[in-house]
């Protein structure tokens, strides 16, 4: 093979990784994009369906979900199924609890369960309003 032949072949490679690695970008600021940054607080619950703490928090999690569907979007990933989230969230344990302001920005985070009370304390404390009245 001449020496254009490896430089175009070189070229293609160097392509290939820059668009893969592109769409992979893409893919995880997609994932956020619909989760948070809507106009909404968002609380994203990062666990696994085999985590007993995890289990225990799906109920409280939809409760809140319903009660508060059109003020605060809530969200449980599965890192089991999704091991990229875990990676994506910089999550250490699960059950791991995000809080993001309206406009995306992380407000904080809490490892571990997280009791009902305990979230909407939380969200009062950082200065969002949760009412159940519409």
């Amino acid at each position: 093979m001449n020496k254009v032949g490896k430089i175009i072949i070189v070229v293609v490679l160097i392509a290939a990784v820059a668009v893969a690695i592109a769409v992979r970008q893409n893919k995880s600021v997609g994932q956020q994009e619909r989760l948070i940054g809507k106009g909404l607080p968002a609380l994203i619950d990062l666990g696994a369906g085999t985590c007993i703490p995890c289990k225990m928090m799906a109920p409280i999690l939809e409760e809140l979900k319903k009660e508060l569907a059109g003020k605060l979007v809530v969200e449980f990933l599965d890192i089991g199924k999704n091991p990229q989230f875990a990676k994506e969230y910089q999550i250490r344990v699960m059950p791991t609890q995000i809080f993001y302001d309206a406009s995306g920005k992380e407000l904080f985070r809490h490892e571990g369960f997280m009791s009902k009370q305990d979230i909407l304390a939380k969200w009062a404390e950082l200065g969002v309003e949760l009412t159940k009245a519409k």
